[in-house]
């Protein structure tokens, strides 16, 4: 799974008009499936946003939790975190996983995040979102379960 978190004053998502989902200050979290993601790196995941200390202690260092500063987390499905444009212009999507296995990991991912204390806040996955937010910072940290070690 990829992940671009991104520390924000607030953001919102929006589909066909309404207004879906929205938090104050916290983490925006864009997330793709790949093919050969599983359960345990959505929950791998989940734990490594919750824990992630891109928010600032009392020195002014990074240093502090989303869940130490209270704040809410909007989870995005965004399956072009896996475009590949290595050749050509054109981005290629084969290393995304398909539909259902991509809703269903997300599912996970934000289900964990539930389990942690945080209320699942998502766009709608397939859906054409329109998602707004204001960067503080702006931080932004990709994560990747590649690599990790298998538990």
């Amino acid at each position: 799974m990829r992940l671009v978190a991104q520390r924000v004053k607030h953001a919102s998502v929006t589909v066909d008009g309404d207004r879906v989902s929205e938090i104050g200050a916290g983490l925006l979290v864009l997330c793709g499936v790949g093919h050969d993601d599983t359960e345990h790196d959505a929950r791998f995941l989940a734990g490594k946003t919750a824990r992630l200390r891109v928010f600032e202690d009392d020195d002014g260092k990074m240093n502090r939790s989303v869940a130490d500063v209270g704040g809410e987390i909007l989870s995005v499905s965004q399956f072009t975190l896996y475009g590949d444009c290595a050749k050509g212009n054109r981005p290629s999507f084969v290393a995304a996983a398909p539909p259902e296995r991509g809703e269903a990991l997300f599912n996970e991912y934000v289900a964990a995040l539930e389990r942690l204390g945080f209320p699942a806040k998502t766009g709608r996955f397939g859906a054409d979102m329109k998602v707004e937010l204001l960067n503080d910072g702006p931080v932004t940290i990709m994560m990747d379960s590649t690599g990790r070690t298998k538990d």
